[in-house]
Parts: C-alpha cells; sequence; structure tokens
C-alpha cells in the first residue's frame, strides 16, 4: 500500500459497491424493477463517498502544516518559521482551484487527487485562539474522524492543548491521536521519555492511554521529494506507523463499516427484488406463450371448423360437375355433326383437345367461383375474429397489434392465394381423369368408318364417272348408285355414333364426378391451412416481440449472477 493511499482498502470496496450499484440501477432499469424501497440508499451513498475529515490541532510553530503537507506529499500549507496558519482552513478537492471564506473557516479547494478522499484541516494554534475561533474550532471536533494533536518535540506539555484535550467529551477523545513532531532534532532516548510521560500524563488527565507517533516531517517529505520512495529516510521519519493507523482507523471506523454494511443490505434487497422480478417475468412471458399458443388453437379450430364443412363445398362441386359435363357432352354431340364430321376427314380431327380444354376451362373457372364464396365467408370470420383479437393481446399481453401491415390487405391476398390454388388443384384433377384419352380411341375408331365409307364411294363414283366418259349404258349409274350408297352409309354410321360417343362420354364424365371431387379434397384442405398461415403471420409482432422478452432474460439473469457474486465478494472484507 502507498504512503499517500489512506485506507486504500476501504475505498476499493467502497468503488466496487459503487460499480455494483450502478450495475444494479441498470439491471432494474431493464427489468422494471421497483426499488422504492431503497429510497434511503441516497443519503448513505452520500454518507460513505464522503471524504475521511482528519482535524488537526496544536500550540503554535508545532509543525501541523509541515504534518499536513508531508502526509499528503504536497505543499498544500504554507510553512514558516513564524506562525503561518491564522484561520481554519480546510482542503478540499475540486477539478479547478478556488478558495471559499466564511466567518467559521477557509475552505481551500485543489485540484489534488488525494483530496478527493481525504480532506485535512488546518488550525491555528490552539495557544493564539480568539474566542470565536475556539467556539468555531469546537465546532469541527464531532465531525471529524480522526483528532491529531500535534506537539513539538522540544514542549510536549502544552497547557492550552492538554486543557483543550481534557474538555473534550469521551467520544471525541477516542478519537485524538497525539503525534510528536520535529523528532529529527532529539535523541531516540529522549523520545523513549517524552512518549512515557505523554502515556502517563494521559491516563491522568483524560483516563486513557491515547496513540503516541513520533514523527518527523521533515524527513517524510525528503524521503517522498523523489518520485521513488526513499524507503531508509521514510522510516527514520516515523510516518510509516502514524500512516498506517491512518489508514487502519479509516477501513475500520465504525462509523464508515457501519455504512458500508448498510449500502451493502441495501444492494442485497435491491438483488433479491430483482431476481424476483426476472422471476415473475419469466413466469409472464410463459402465461404469454400460453396465450399466443391458445389464439393459434383458436385459429387451428377456426380452419378445422371449415374443413369440416368440405362434404358440402364439395357435394357443390361434384353438382356443378354433372351439369358441365352435360353441357360439354352436348357441344361434343354438336360438333360431331355429319357434315363437320365429314370435313374433318380431311383436315384433322382436334374435337377430344378441343372438349378437354372446353371442360378444364368451365370447371376451373366454376370450381374458382365457388372458392370465391369460400374465400370471402373465410375473410369474414377472419376479420370478426381479428376485430376481438386486438383488444384481448392488449389486455393481455399489453402489446398493441402491429398495424403497420393491414389486415384487409393481408386476407385480400390471402383469398386470391386460395383461389388460384383451388383454380389449379381443378386443372389437375381434370388432367388426371384421363376423359381424353377414352374420347379420342373412340374418334379414331368413328373417323377411321367414315374415312372407309368416305373413300368407297370416291372409288364408286370415280369408277361410275369413268363408265359414262365411255359411252356405257348401265355401269356408271350402277357404280354411281353403289358410291351414294357408301356415302349414305358413311352418314348413317356418322349419326349413329355421334349419339353413342357423346352418350358415352357423359356417362363417363358422370362416373368420373366422384373422383374429381376426392381429387379436390386434399388440394382444398391445404388451400384452407394456407389461408390460415397467412392469417396467423398476422401475429407475427407478437411472437417476435416474446422471442425478443426470452432471449433478453438469458443476459439479464447472467448480469445478475455476476452482481450477486462481486457482492458476495465484498461481503468478505465488511
Amino acid at each position: 500500500m502507498s504512503q499517500l493511499k489512506f485506507g486504500e482498502r476501504y475505498f476499493s470496496n467502497r468503488d466496487h459497491l459503487s460499480r455494483v450499484w450502478s450495475g444494479i440501477r441498470e439491471l432494474a432499469t431493464l427489468t422494471e424493477s421497483d426499488l422504492s424501497e431503497n429510497a434511503d440508499t441516497a443519503s448513505i451513498e452520500n454518507e460513505i463517498h464522503a471524504p475521511f475529515s482528519c482535524l488537526v490541532c496544536g500550540d503554535t510553530n508545532s509543525g501541523k502544516s509541515s504534518l499536513i503537507n508531508s502526509l499528503l506529499g504536497q505543499d498544500l500549507c504554507p510553512v514558516n518559521a513564524l506562525p503561518e496558519t491564522r484561520q481554519i482552513i480546510r482542503f478540499r478537492h475540486a477539478d479547478a482551484s478556488q478558495d471559499a471564506i466564511s466567518s467559521r473557516c477557509h475552505e481551500k479547494f485543489l485540484t489534488a487527487p488525494v483530496l478527493r478522499d481525504f480532506n485535512p484541516i488546518d488550525t491555528p494554534g490552539i495557544n493564539a485562539l480568539d474566542a470565536d475561533q475556539k467556539q468555531n474550532i469546537g465546532h469541527l471536533f464531532p465531525y471529524a474522524e480522526l483528532i491529531l494533536f500535534v506537539f513539538p518535540v522540544s514542549n510536549p506539555w502544552g497547557a492550552s492543548s492538554w486543557n483543550l484535550i481534557a474538555s473534550l467529551p469521551e467520544s471525541h477523545q477516542k478519537r485524538i491521536v497525539f503525534v510528536i513532531q520535529q523528532c529529527d532534532s532529539a535523541e531516540a532516548a529522549d523520545i523513549d521519555v517524552i512518549m512515557e510521560h505523554m502515556a502517563d500524563l494521559s491516563m491522568k488527565r483524560i483516563g486513557m492511554t491515547l496513540p503516541v507517533f513520533p514523527v518527523s516531517a521533515k524527513l517524510a517529505s525528503e524521503a517522498k521529494r523523489n518520485e521513488t520512495l526513499n524507503l531508509k529516510i521514510y522510516q527514520k521519519s516515523g510516518f510509516q506507523a502514524l500512516e498506517h493507523y491512518i489508514s487502519e482507523h479509516v477501513c475500520y471506523s465504525e462509523k464508515r463499516k457501519a455504512a458500508l454494511r448498510a449500502w451493502y443490505n441495501q444492494a442485497a434487497i435491491a438483488l433479491h427484488l430483482i431476481d424476483e422480478q426476472i422471476d415473475q417475468n419469466t413466469r409472464l412471458q410463459r402465461v404469454h406463450h400460453g396465450f399466443l399458443r391458445s389464439l393459434e388453437d383458436e385459429i387451428d379450430a377456426m380452419r378445422e371448423s371449415l374443413v369440416s364443412r368440405l362434404p358440402s363445398h364439395l357435394t357443390k362441386v361434384a353438382e356443378i360437375f354433372q351439369d358441365e359435363a352435360i353441357l360439354v357432352s352436348r357441344k361434343l354431340a354438336k360438333w360431331l355433326g355429319v357434315l363437320r364430321s365429314l370435313f374433318k376427314v380431311f383436315t384433322g380431327d382436334n374435337t377430344g383437345n378441343r372438349i378437354e380444354s372446353l371442360l378444364t376451362e368451365r370447371l376451373r373457372s366454376a370450381v374458382e367461383s365457388v372458392a370465391e364464396n369460400d374465400g370471402s365467408d373465410i375473410v369474414t370470420a377472419c376479420l370478426k375474429h381479428w376485430q376481438d383479437l386486438g383488444a384481448r393481446i392488449n389486455e393481455s399481453i399489453g402489446l398493441p397489434i402491429d398495424t403497420s401491415a393491414p389486415i384487409d390487405g393481408t386476407l385480400e391476398t390471402a383469398r386470391k392465394h386460395f383461389v388460384e390454388r383451388i383454380g389449379s388443384a381443378a386443372h389437375r384433377a381434370i388432367g388426371n381423369l384421363h376423359v381424353r384419352k377414352d374420347l379420342e380411341r373412340e374418334l379414331r375408331h368413328r373417323n377411321m368408318a367414315i374415312k372407309s365409307f368416305s373413300a368407297s364411294s370416291l372409288i364408286f363414283l370415280s369408277i361410275g364417272a369413268a363408265n359414262g366418259v365411255m359411252n356405257t349404258y348401265l355401269l356408271p349409274w350402277i357404280f354411281c348408285t353403289i358410291g351414294l350408297l357408301f356415302l349414305f352409309g358413311g352418314m348413317i354410321i356418322s349419326i349413329i355414333t355421334k349419339s353413342r360417343i357423346s352418350h358415352d362420354f357423359r356417362v363417363t364424365l358422370s362416373e368420373t364426378c366422384g373422383a374429381f371431387a376426392d381429387a379436390l379434397r386434399s388440394d382444398y384442405e391445404d388451400a384452407i391451412r394456407s389461408f390460415f398461415q397467412e392469417y396467423t403471420s398476422c401475429l407475427g409482432s407478437i411472437r417476435k416481440h416474446l422471442a425478443q422478452e426470452e432471449r433478453s432474460n438469458g443476459p439479464k439473469q447472467n448480469r445478475w449472477q455476476n452482481l450477486f457474486l462481486t457482492l458476495k465478494s465484498i461481503e468478505q472484507d465488511l
């Protein structure tokens, strides 16, 4: 411990405790803890941060100012062979040097760092005090934590000093330390005799023996003059024992230890309150998460309620499929007319592709119309649920619903996605029925038959025409009649197959109606789930808020643990 740092351990504990208390305040703010029970902490904090006050008294030219300068290692007090201190001077710390003079004392503010925690008070010689000065010094005794009575080695029996000491209350006398100054001018044997006489006189005058320290401020100043302490001269000066005593007095002062313990207890109470608040916040977060899960369960229940209505919806889809099957079958019959069929023999037949496209387009449009109605119903249900949800969330979590993305826009987007998904599913379902494959097989057989009759008719008509050119009489008529019979037969085949194919196509569609509805079921369920996923995403701000609170709990708990361990380590020194 450096001789310039009195009570270093005490001030170290104080600073550690101060940092802990600052950390407690910050953590209390983060955890929203109420520390109103610690309202008296400010007065305790002011008390333990107050600099150590040391009152230096003695007769004129006893070496009081030199003692202060040597103790602090700086020339703060003027020193002269003649008396220099004519009034009470209290040395205090400030960022800029200044003086404050009152009727009672002269406060001298200096920038010396040592004055932050140690404030000496220099006094005029007791044997030269007037009445006012005696009264002013008398006011200082109750507040001084240590009172140094300085005696010159040449005359340690000054009546003025001893009379003042004897007149003080016992509580003040217990804080008195005798300092025999200028011991470098006396022999060691003489100093031993003086100390024995001081002890005897102390017992006779005040009934107790007070500590006595023979010192030489001159030698101490010389030892401290350089940056590197001259240990030999320093030990010879006697200051080591005096400064150790002062330091121990600072560290073990009952007043300061009591203040530190009180501040420690307040810090421990505050940490306990914060710990309870962290636990309460954790429990509250669990409640909030449970509330959020209940909301999600509500939304799931809404979704399942709509899914449970699927059979009635699919029945409606099946009815639409039946109606569209009849209409498309009629359209097919129209496209299989005689003249059109004969024309397609030469130009190519794409009836199967056209029928499938027509069926797909009409069914997709019809299914999307149903999905539009369902989507509107879901949007209405969600809007009604959302209006009730806002008040409940604010009441349970204390957090307003995020309005940065309007719910109307989100639900409208979800509805469009729902309709598009059902339409795409209808398209896929029609493709999976393979109605075009069977239709085209029958159309190929029909076209081959029509082609055969048409070709035969053309062949016989051509032969008949050739015989007519050769001026034969009966043969042209015979061959032309046969050609016309083949043509008539092709027309009959066309008419018969038209009815059969259109009827079979309608029957086939009717038979696949259930398969079409079943194929839509899973897609319909998935589309509803996707809709509600988008609706549930509107609770994202609540999830994010709860997640952030949960993530912040770990660092808060770690900070609390560090503060607790630091406080426990300080407890060992209290």
